[in-house]
């Protein structure tokens, strides 16, 4: 049986540069995007593959269901929740309908999909999920005097990171494995899409994206950083976090007490 990968966000940047790197590593593909003409010119331009294109906004429920379903009946190899939008602002200042729609796409489309396809990797004794977020995550301590301030943006991220870093542990001895690729500043249209000019930040370019994300997997990283070149940094991270959930008691904490 040929490999198979579903893809969202498919039709530019990161997600694209996924679809073509593993259209030329034989997997038929899955493309999920909100722009037609764009995902029938990807298609057209992998005719080695089969490319299912696949119209869906997963900033809606229909968008998601839809995508789910094929999550749960397609016999997928790999998964990979990439979808996603900037809305780069404070969050007093987040329209409703832009904050319902980066929680959308970001936390509750990945957690669907990922959910959907679940027991049918499971069954098969095979799977890779790959969660695509950034290294935002990781930028929850930083001062008010770091800008842009995008409190439901980071929180999505980090949701994203603490979600495949539990899953993966959760599905040890299935087959199955999660991982989550971190980027810094990508060269996508995700920024100008906000109205952003970052033509004079050095940027990553998204196939350096998807080749850390694939090393990384066959390294063996739940979570990957492509910009990170000292791992321990992040090994500490991880280390410090655990020590701080082991280190909690029953009792409270003698900062916390009265006199």
């Amino acid at each position: 049986m040929s490999s198979l990968a579903l893809v969202t966000g498919a039709s530019s940047g990161i997600g694209q540069a996924f679809a073509e790197r593993l259209a030329g590593d034989g997997y038929d593909l899955i493309v999920v995007g909100r722009r037609r003409e764009r995902l029938e010119a990807l298609a057209a331009s992998l005719p080695d593959v089969k490319v299912q294109v696949v119209v869906a906004d997963l900033a809606t429920d229909d968008g998601i269901d839809t995508v789910a379903g094929l999550s749960a009946t397609e016999p997928l190899t790999m998964l990979v929740n990439n979808a996603g939008v900037a809305h780069y602002m404070p969050m007093a200042q987040l329209p409703a309908a832009k904050a319902r729609e980066l929680l959308q796409v970001k936390v509750v489309a990945p957690t669907m999909l990922t959910r959907a396809a679940l027991p049918g990797m499971i069954a098969r004794g095979a799977g890779t999920i790959v969660n695509v977020a950034g290294m935002i995550a990781f930028a929850g301590p930083a001062p008010a005097s770091q800008m842009p301030r995008r409190a439901v943006y980071a929180g999505t991220l980090a949701h994203s990171v603490a979600l495949s870093q539990t899953l993966h542990a959760e599905l040890e001895g299935t087959g199955v494995t999660v991982h989550v690729v971190c980027p810094g500043i990508v060269a996508t249209e995700f920024h100008e899409a906000q109205g952003l000019d970052m033509s004079a930040v050095p940027r990553m370019s998204a196939p350096d994206v998807v080749t850390a994300a694939l090393a990384g997997i066959e390294l063996g990283e739940v979570v990957s950083a492509p910009g990170v070149e000292d791992y321990r940094l992040l090994e500490a991270v991880f280390g410090a976090d655990l020590a701080a959930f082991a280190g909690q008691s029953p009792q409270l904490a003698s900062r916390y007490r009265a006199g």
